[in-house]
């Protein structure tokens, strides 16, 4: 259901058009003529920080990996906490979310120094 705070034509016409795109190439061209490099990276990096957190690695680690702003891994963490699980669902069909994966999807034990207590941060 989409959210009604978004929903628009010109929004549906987006989604649409992204659809449409066929591999990771095509995304390359679309973006970069939709989007500037920083609007990318941003939207990379809160995707990557989505997937941390979902693999359980701890505010400080994430930080140190990715260079995003403690504000944005808590505005990340508030919405796979209280959002539409719109991270949780791309990245679990990546195979990339959840504890007990590499961010690959593949099964790896927990690395104690960078994961766990993420919540307490």
């Amino acid at each position: 259901m989409p959210l009604s705070k978004l929903k628009d034509k010109t929004i549906d016409q987006l989604f649409e058009a992204i659809l449409t795109l066929r591999s990771v190439e095509e995304c390359y061209l679309f973006f970069d003529d939709l989007c500037t490099v920083n609007e990318i990276q941003a939207l990379a990096q809160r995707l990557e920080v989505a997937r941390m957190l979902g693999c359980g690695y701890t505010y400080s680690r994430i930080e140190e990996e990715t260079g995003a702003s403690t504000a944005t891994i808590s505005r990340v963490k508030r919405c796979l906490l209280y959002g539409n699980d719109g991270y949780k669902m791309a990245l679990e069909r990546l195979g990339r979310f959840g504890p007990g994966t590499d961010g690959a999807g593949n099964p790896q034990e927990a690395d104690k120094a960078g994961r766990a207590q993420g919540a307490n941060e």
